[in-house]
């Protein structure tokens, strides 16, 4: 992953920050549950990729299969929003990690 591609993302979650957004005010959701809110929306925006969603789990964190170069070419910043509300965080910009 470049630097630049985790110092954008790290930008757009820290605009999501000051949103606000919580799970409950979420449109068209993808699942009830937050979690799998997540997982749903981002196969949505990187469709096809082969492995798992949950790539390690360490002090109850997962950290996600995610390859962020992918996810800064295509996501917006309603969907970094929506991620920010599901509990998503960038994880010392090496990858996307959330609470289990």
């Amino acid at each position: 992953m470049s630097f630049e591609s985790a110092e954008k993302l790290q930008e757009m979650f820290d605009i999501a920050d000051g949103v606000d957004l919580v799970f409950d005010e979420i449109e068209n959701k993808l699942s009830g549950r937050q979690d799998l809110h997540a997982f749903l929306l981002l196969e949505k925006i990187l469709p096809g990729k082969t492995g798992d969603m949950i790539s390690a789990a360490e002090h109850d964190q997962i950290f996600l299969g995610v390859d962020l170069d992918e996810l800064v070419v295509v996501i917006t910043q309603e969907q970094v929003n929506e991620l920010e509300a599901c509990g998503v965080w960038i994880w010392e910009s090496e990858g996307l990690a959330m609470f289990a």
